[in-house]
């Protein structure tokens, strides 16, 4: 039997006919059963097309004579066929059943040849299969073999079902024996049993399926043979067939290298299929070896293919054929040994032709990586061969282009990856001379290649972990470079470390070339590779420049100018490490380092700021104490550094300002006594930090590493820049910004002293002008702020419209989130209209007001709302700052005992603690006795307005405050205020409801004026909260009230009973339940008062005089009627209420 050709099945499929006439005899006999069927079977398309194919058909036949003998079977009777069939299939499931499934295989192979003894005389074929076979008449040579194809069947049946069996017992599984047919075995009956299979697959589908045919006939020697002249003559089945048999494939089974022969066989009998079945083995992840034979028809594509299994996006993917690089590469013969000699010719070949290839870098970096995922990934031990090749491909010299960098730096990256690649000392002498080609020829790389990054920072970078013994850091390096996750093991890289380390760079050499290496220009998170700054950052970590006095502050202060947003991520680990090193040069102790790295001088500082708008805020402050420059060029080489990005730059330089000063306040101990630079708070004080912290917040994506630990480091050293009033109010005013358009006429200053002059005559024009800068930016309106804020008293007077009054309020809140210090002492100035009172100030941070100054203003200014709120943000900013000021002063002026260690003082501690207490509890006294002053006033609609919002101001900050510190809330009420703002207060502020934890407490104070504003205060607490735990608290209020009446005097039980009816018939509103004791506390003192009036005595029974007996009795008569109206309101506030019934 002829194997079928590519071409006579190219033309099956398109069923060509005229081709098909044109080949010989013997080429096209596997597919005549079906040409033979095509051509007698009655067709059901009767065009004039297809019965020119048919008699095209027809004269291809002719001539063959082995046509006969397939019309024969042709003219057997099928119907009748499938009947006998049929119970021939039912018989065989009986006589399976009989059988233990879980039987050995002996045992299996005699149940087999029992029923070909019994299925023998059925075919009457007395003389043997063979024999009887050629002798058969057409029928029964039809049903001898279906018969050996059903008995096939139950052969590989009953095989996988006993392997299963065993496999489920935790039994090893008997080998296999291959399946044995006398016809299918001899090749002399092949085309007849073809024959009678293409046609019985026609006429007998309901019990014959190619696929199953397919896994029956692959357990024979010719079964490949067989299934490809089926396929052949069934031409749309082929994709079907492949899948099938890739999925069932598996290589390790005994009938994995039959498989293997058919997959190849279908493969060469259709070449244009070759692609689709390689994606189909990758789908499946199935027959990888079938799968890289094909990869290797098409040798183009086979870097190509390989690197997207290994280095592709499918981790189920790469981690399948990575298993299988591990288990086949021993193996001889197989299709990896292949892959590799190929791949080995490719590296010879490009390396022998690297002067005349054009894409030379990119081939070989492609076929780096390739052999990088196939050590790392796959754990492919590469030969001599390899090694050989490998050593010449790495160590070439490529031209200085973009992509010869690249090149170079993967080439790099594998002699680290590969440590095999210097396993010898030629080896190692050929990679010394590329690294040392590589360092002379740095500068001519980096000036030819048109890339940001260099080679020189990745030699520098890898040196300098070498030296600091950093195998992760350089693992991570390669890994990223690679693009590739790889295991590095640190014994693996010994050679290559030493000779980094030993030969090429020496750590004095590290520190001496990293300095002059000039700083990378716009440098942003964008720029890919190893640069500059990574060096100088792992270098300043490992104190390199200290150990051999390298100054290093002149090129950081260079790259923090020359940095550009987005910010690279490096850029604040930079900072944070320099910072460390100016601090603490010597943190493990074990070296001997001096200190001689210097910090930012102001003028270098202020170099960066010069740009700012905001600078003209230093006016309003002292002098800056710049520190003068002694070496003259340094001087002119920092005036010449120009700034990239002006708002990166300042932010870096805020965050090392608030990292240095937050550092140097933590570490003050460790300094021990040595003398280092202070920025003073004036200085600070006259940069922007709020607005660059806002800018930073704005910009948040570019400036994602840098963000964050600013926010954390003002946060926690200047907690007044950054209020939560401050960033909601921020939030909406750069919403409101958004929404308006931006004015292109400038503003003149006479306009605005005009319009603010005018405001009450003219308001519309002050609405205008106010409009137009509400619209400008915080820097654009920053010089108008000392005209506006002259202006304050004025504008916020009672006769000036509202809404101009709104308009300037946002005005000063967006002039706040600038420079809210100086802004605040210019807005206090224009409150008090007088600035001796603010230049004989304290200062608590040599520019911040103290809490009580603030508060020392005039009284309009509290009757004031917009002017309160204004004040109320300065204060809590102040009190804030006040905190902060006092544990500054605490770490700086620490107490020191005999040793010289740090002292704790219990006392300094204490007194920090009651005056930060007593100076927020002043300031809630202060605002208190303003609404007592207030609701003194208020005797008009308007002044009730005014009281309402001025109530809700000061209950909010009132609240705010207790929440923040919960323990002053009770230091305000054990201290007492006046009692006609308690209602006001119990009902504007929300937290006074912790007050009901520890009002109990004061009760118990001897003074008669504490306990009555406690009873009070208790009254409208539990008439706001009726809880649980009122009840009890009020039930405590009236035992109080009960025992102290017993005790008193007659006046001064009058004097106390006077004050707290009121509050008991609140208690009894509250809680009706309490009426009984209320009525019994109102009984019994008013029989007291009738008693002791009548009979003219006092309590210690002292008799009267006559005058004083009528007095007595006058008073007594008056309480009595109190008394009275009390039970009155008792009766109408409780008995008469109709929500109790």
């Amino acid at each position: 039997m002829y194997d079928v050709t590519a071409r006579v099945f190219a033309a099956m499929q398109t069923l060509d006919i005229t081709s098909l006439a044109g080949y010989p005899e013997n080429e096209i006999r596997p597919v005549l059963p079906s040409l033979v069927r095509m051509s007698l079977l009655s067709p059901l398309d009767n065009t004039e097309t297809s019965m020119e194919s048919r008699k095209q058909i027809l004269a291809v036949l002719i001539g063959i004579e082995v046509v006969n003998s397939i019309v024969s079977y042709l003219q057997v009777n099928y119907h009748e066929l499938e009947n006998d069939l049929k119970k021939e299939l039912q018989t065989r499931q009986k006589n399976a059943s009989l059988f233990d499934p879980a039987s050995t295989a002996s045992g299996a192979s005699a149940a087999s040849q029992q029923q070909q003894q019994q299925q023998q005389p059925e075919y009457g074929l007395q003389s043997g299969i063979a024999l009887g076979f050629e002798r058969a008449d057409v029928a029964r040579k039809v049903r001898v073999v279906l018969s050996e194809i059903f008995n096939l069947q139950q052969q590989v049946t009953s095989a996988s079902s006993s392997s299963s069996s065993s496999t489920a017992d935790s039994k090893p599984a008997p080998s296999a024996l291959p399946a044995h047919s006398e016809i299918l075995d001899d090749g002399i009956y092949l085309e007849e049993v073809v024959d009678i299979l293409c046609i019985a697959l026609a006429e007998l589908p309901s019990l014959l399926n190619i696929l199953e045919l397919t896994d029956a006939l692959v357990q024979v020697p010719n079964g490949h043979r067989i299934v490809c002249a089926l396929v052949a003559n069934f031409p749309d089945c082929y994709r079907d067939v492949v899948s099938h048999v890739i999925a069932n494939c598996d290589e390790e089974a005994p009938d994995g290298k039959q498989r293997l022969m058919l997959l190849m066989s279908l493969s060469e009998m259709n070449p244009s299929q070759a692609l689709a079945n390689r994606s189909m083995c990758v789908d499946m992840m199935k027959v990888p070896s079938f799968m890289l034979k094909l990869a290797l028809k098409h040798p183009d594509d086979l870097i190509a293919f390989l690197t997207g299994l290994l280095l592709g996006n499918d981790q189920n993917l790469r981690s399948w054929f990575a298993l299988y690089i591990r288990t086949s590469q021993k193996r001889k013969g197989d299709a990896l040994n292949l892959v590799r000699v190929e791949l080995l010719q490719k590296i010879v070949k490009i390396s022998s032709n690297a002067a005349e290839l054009k894409d030379f870098n990119l081939q070989g970096a492609v076929l780096l990586r390739l052999y990088c995922a196939l050590r790392g990934i796959g754990g492919l031990k590469f030969n001599d061969d390899e090694i050989n090749a490998l050593s010449q491909l790495v160590t070439s010299c490529p031209q200085a282009t973009a992509s010869g960098v690249r090149f170079v730096t993967l080439a790099l990256c594998m002699l680290i990856a590969c440590p095999s690649l210097v396993s010898t000392i030629p080896l190692e002498n050929k990679a010394v001379e590329w690294l040392q080609w590589l360092i002379r020829e740095d500068a001519f790389f980096c000036k030819r290649s048109g890339t940001s990054s260099s080679l020189g920072e990745m030699l520098l970078l890898l040196a300098i972990h070498f030296h600091s013994n950093q195998i992760t850091a350089i693992s991570e390096m390669v890994c990223s470079t690679l693009a590739m996750k790889i295991p590095i093991r640190p014994n693996s890289t010994n050679r290559i470390k030493q000779l980094f380390t030993q030969d090429l760079f020496t750590e004095q050499v590290v520190a001496l070339h990293a300095v002059r290496v000039p700083v990378t220009p716009q440098l942003n998170g964008t720029i890919p590779g190893y640069l500059p700054v990574h060096c100088i950052h792992q270098l300043l970590k490992s104190r390199t420049f200290l150990k051999h006095k390298v100054p290093i502050k002149s090129w950081i202060f260079k790259q923090i100018c020359s940095s550009v947003r987005p910010v690279h991520p490096v850029m604040p680990a930079l900072v944070e490490v320099f910072v460390n090193t100016l601090i603490i040069p010597n943190p493990t102790g074990k070296i001997s380092i001096d200190h001689m790295h210097r910090p930012f001088t102001e003028s270098e500082i202020l170099h960066v700021f010069r740009t700012s708008p905001l600078t003209f805020f230093a006016e309003q402050v002292p002098p800056l104490l710049t520190a003068p420059t002694t070496d003259e060029s340094q001087a002119q080489s920092q005036s010449q550094v120009e700034v990239s990005c002006p708002l990166t730059a300042q932010l870096l330089m805020i965050y090392y300002l608030m990292l240095y000063e937050d550092t140097r306040l933590m570490n003050l101990s460790a300094l021990g006594g040595r003398k280092q630079k202070e920025y003073t708070n004036n200085f600070l004080s006259g940069l922007p930090l709020k607005y660059l912290v806002q800018k930073a917040h704005q910009y948040h994506n570019d400036y994602l590493s840098l963000f964050h630990p600013l926010l954390r480091l003002i946060i926690s050293n200047y907690p007044h820049l950054s209020m939560v009033d401050d960033w909601l109010e921020e939030h909406y005013l750069v919403s409101s910004n958004l929404i308006s358009s931006s004015s292109d006429y400038e503003l003149q200053p006479a306009l605005l002293d005009r319009a603010l002059d005018m405001v009450k005559v003219k308001p519309h024009l002050a609405i205008r002008v106010f409009k137009h800068l509400l619209q400008l930016p915080p820097e654009s309106l920053a010089p108008y702020a000392h005209q506006l804020v002259q202006h304050l008293a004025q504008v916020f007077d009672k006769d000036v419209p509202r809404f101009v009054k709104d308009l300037y309020n946002d005005l000063w809140l967006r002039l706040n989130a600038v420079l809210p210090t100086t802004f605040w002492i210019m807005s206090l100035r224009a409150i008090t209209n007088s600035s001796d009172s603010l230049n004989r100030r304290t200062f608590a941070n040599e520019s911040l007001l103290e809490p009580m100054d603030v508060l020392a203003c005039p009284r309009q200014v509290f009757c004031s709302p917009y002017m309160l709120v204004i004040m109320l943000r300065i204060l809590k900013g102040s009190l804030a700052a006040s905190k902060t000021y006092l544990n500054v002063h605490m770490q700086q002026k620490q107490v020191l005992d005999k040793n010289g260690l740090v002292q704790t003082d219990a006392d300094r501690e204490e007194l920090k603690t009651t005056l930060i207490a007593s100076q927020e509890s002043a300031a809630v006294h202060i605002l208190l006795e303003v609404l007592d002053f207030m609701e003194g006033k208020a005797d008009s609609r308007v002044s009730m307005l005014e009281l309402r919002e001025i109530q809700g101001i000061i209950g909010t900050y009132v609240h705010q405050a207790f929440i923040t510190e919960p323990s002053l809330a009770k230091l305000v009420h054990f201290q007492t205020y006046p009692k006609t703002v308690i209602p006001m207060i119990v009902a504007s502020v929300p937290s006074m409801h912790i007050c009901i934890d520890f009002v109990h407490e004061f009760l118990n104070v001897t003074e008669m004026d504490k306990q009555i504003f406690t009873i009070e205060l208790t009254s409208h607490l539990v008439l706001n909260y009726s809880i649980p735990k009122s009840l009890g608290v009020s039930k405590f209020c009236l035992n109080v009230i009960q025992t102290t009446l017993s005790l008193l005097t007659t006046s001064a039980k009058c004097k106390f009973l006077k004050h707290v009816l009121p509050s008991m018939v609140r208690f009894v509103e509250t809680f009706p339940i309490l009426a009984d004791d209320c009525v019994n506390i109102l009984m019994n003192t008013g029989r007291s008062l009738h008693s002791q009036s009548s009979l003219g005595v006092t309590t210690m029974q002292m008799p009267l005089t006559e005058s004083a007996k009528l007095c007595s009795y006058r008073d007594a008569q008056l309480h009595i009627i109190m008394i009275e109206d009390a039970f009155k309101v008792l009766v109408e506030a409780v008995m008469q209420k109709a929500e109790l019934y």
